[in-house]
């Protein structure tokens, strides 16, 4: 029976693609909230919204009892999970079922059957499935897991059997930091999945992670379409996908396609899933060195890439096959065609750590030429509740070099201001000589870390563009600045300060600007400006910015590269020494103090760890020293810009 109206049990960018698909198919869709997510624009597009309760996933999208509660009361008769959330809980599909409702997605027997890593990996060893070598019992005592991972053989890595995302996920490269990361693993692993038990694997040197989306319906019909090349990732976390995978040849792709079906049939799998490989790189495309890594039963993030070389809406498959409709294709009928790129775009600072950033989108425009899956808009606020993603930026093309060549002009026009991202992170990849190339594994990104995060060199102008447009007429709130070219003899002269004790001196006569800044002169004529874009000729060059004012925040960009100038208030003080204090560098939980007052701790050292946006975040020292305060607990939540913990000399 079709599917009449659904409720999208998630928020954000997922629930916003399928609440698309409901429009497009004439289903009536009904979205969730919490209370931070009030005016959300997923809340918006639905057709009906119920609120679950106040921010804390726990206390709302967690909520199983309040998801079923607000299907009965409108009237819904299916539940879509999206991904994440209760997407993987096995009861929560009891329930669903239970109440009289149809679960879109597989059955809570499969979902428990590859829902643990050790269980799974067990069953697929059974279905001819290869699997990587590792330890994967029930037997969790830290000194037993530690003789385990001497036996494997270093490096190891250390995964929590449930869930996934790279959460309670560790490398460890040396038996003496063994029993630390799999102490944070499993704490990891238990805040974000209930459950803290994990496998060891043996870890591959030059890994790429490809993985196979798999179909399977009620009718006993099992399908893949085609593989996703997922390597390029930072600390086990997925930044830019790809499909198909680079090198592939035919041998292989049949290869992987046929372990990837096996492992749907080895569990009756209905819906949409990933079986995830891990491919050793240096033998690839051997068809004899991938492996079985785990299996997702539910719609992955990077699924529009599929979408886009296949044309299906895996949607609006997932809703046709939970209504108990036959797949309407075979496996010879599945055609690839092209190339399609998926980057991830998020709310995050590159160069201190990735570390998850908060604040109001005052600016959000997306490039054209590229698919955007977004669940925020323009002025919407990027909170420390949930995921920091922005969006999702999908491009096809004819083939990889052009697909690659479009993603990159859609981040390049692409604008976001109010809090840092990875924008130019994700750009300066797509420049990166040996992705270009398609030479891709998962330690690329920590090669080539430092050249990837570098703040950017800021010239003379850079410089005088930013103050230029503190200077701009109407946007200073200084009323002598207004007449910024009135003078009855000589140039005008003008000063902006900016912080780090930077100043830039600005000149201007007969509109012409001659510029003083801390990385030389520079002339400006011939300038322009035509909304947020700023036009001007120096030395025979026309150059054109894009400028973006926000308070005394002066946001330039051009070419792909994004600069921030602070402007200085006067009387405005200094914060605390960095070398002295740590502050807190986002607002989260204290999951655990490692050093206390009086405590003697070397630069590098942990201090503390902090859980924020589902994240640990390992507070280090500075310097050497003696911790003379420490401001945390265990357990205690602190605000953003806190110092946590206080340094002094040794010899103090």
């Amino acid at each position: 029976m079709a599917i009449q109206k659904l409720l999208i049990a998630n928020r954000g960018e997922i629930a916003c693609r399928i609440i698309e698909s409901c429009g497009e198919l004439g289903i009536a869709s009904v979205a969730v909230y919490s209370d931070a997510d009030a005016n959300a624009r997923h809340v918006d597009m639905a057709d009906e919204a119920v609120r679950l309760g106040s921010a804390p996933v726990a206390e709302s999208y967690l909520r199983g009892d309040a998801i079923l509660e607000a299907a009965r009361a409108t009237g819904a008769d299916a539940i879509h999970p999206g991904y994440g959330f209760l997407s993987e809980n096995p009861e929560f599909v009891d329930k669903v079922e239970a109440a009289g409702l149809t679960f879109v997605g597989p059955s809570a027997t499969a979902i428990r059957a590859m829902g643990l890593k050790d269980q799974a990996k067990i069953l697929m060893e059974d279905a001819g499935v290869p699997v990587v070598p590792g330890y994967h019992g029930a037997e969790q005592d830290p000194a037993f897991m530690a003789e385990q991972a001497a036996g494997i053989g270093y490096p190891v890595l250390i995964k929590a059997r449930a869930g996934g995302g790279g959460k309670g996920m560790r490398l460890v490269e040396r038996a003496e930091d063994f029993a630390e990361a799999l102490g944070s693993a499993a704490r990891e692993a238990e805040a974000s999945f209930g459950d803290p038990v994990c496998l060891i694997e043996k870890y591959i040197q030059s890994p790429r992670h490809i993985e196979v989306q798999v179909f399977g319906d009620a009718h006993g019909n099992v399908v893949h379409l085609f593989e996703r090349d997922c390597s390029l990732q930072r600390r086990h976390q997925k930044v830019i996908e790809e499909a198909p995978a680079p090198g592939m040849t035919e041998e292989l792709r049949a290869a992987m396609g046929a372990a990837a079906v096996a492992a749907a049939r080895a569990v009756h799998y209905e819906s949409a899933g990933t079986v995830e490989f891990i491919v050793d790189g240096a033998a690839f495309p051997s068809p004899d060195a991938f492996w079985f890594m785990e299996m997702n039963t539910r719609l992955q993030v990077e699924h529009p890439v599929t979408e886009a070389v296949t044309g299906l809406d895996l949607v609006a498959l997932q809703l046709s096959v939970a209504a108990g409709v036959a797949l309407p294709f075979t496996q010879d009928e599945v055609t690839l065609t092209g190339h399609a790129f998926e980057a991830r775009l998020y709310a995050e600072d590159p160069s201190v750590g990735f570390l998850p950033a908060i604040g109001k989108l005052t600016r959000l425009r997306f490039g054209g030429g590229a698919r955007i899956d977004t669940g925020v808009r323009e002025c919407d606020a990027i909170t420390p509740h949930y995921d920091p993603m922005i969006s999702k930026v999908i491009t096809h093309g004819a083939d990889r070099a052009t697909a690659l060549r479009h993603l990159a002009r859609a981040l390049e026009k692409t604008s976001v201001v109010g809090v840092e991202t990875n924008r130019d992170f994700l750009i300066r990849l797509t420049r990166d000589p040996e992705f270009m190339k398609g030479q891709v594994d998962t330690g690329l990104i920590a090669r080539k870390a430092e050249d990837l995060v570098a703040l950017p060199h800021t010239g003379a102008l850079d410089w005088s563009v930013a103050a230029l447009a503190i200077l701009r007429p109407g946007e200073t709130k200084e009323v002598f600045d207004r007449l910024a070219n009135f003078r009855h003899f000589g140039p005008a002269r003008q000063i902006v300060w900016f912080d780090d004790d930077a100043d830039v001196i600005v000149e201007t006569t007969n509109g012409e600007c001659c510029v003083q800044t801390p990385d030389g002169h520079a002339t400006l004529n011939t300038i322009t400006w035509n909304g947020d874009a700023l036009t001007f000729v120096s030395n025979d060059t026309r150059y054109k910015f894009h400028v973006y004012s926000d308070n005394d925040t002066v946001t330039v960009e051009r070419g792909g590269t994004t600069r921030r100038f602070s402007r200085l208030q006067p009387g405005a003080g200094a914060g605390p020494d960095s070398a002295d204090v740590i502050l807190a560098p986002l607002t989260g939980r204290v999951v655990s103090v490692i050093a206390g007052v009086g405590d003697h701790v070397a630069k590098g050292d942990a201090l503390l760890v902090l859980e924020a946006m589902k994240m640990e975040h390992r507070l280090v020292a500075p310097r050497d020293g003696i911790i003379a305060e420490m401001n945390a607990t265990d357990d205690a939540q602190v605000q953003q810009g806190i110092a946590l913990v206080r340094l002094i000399e040794e010899d103090a």
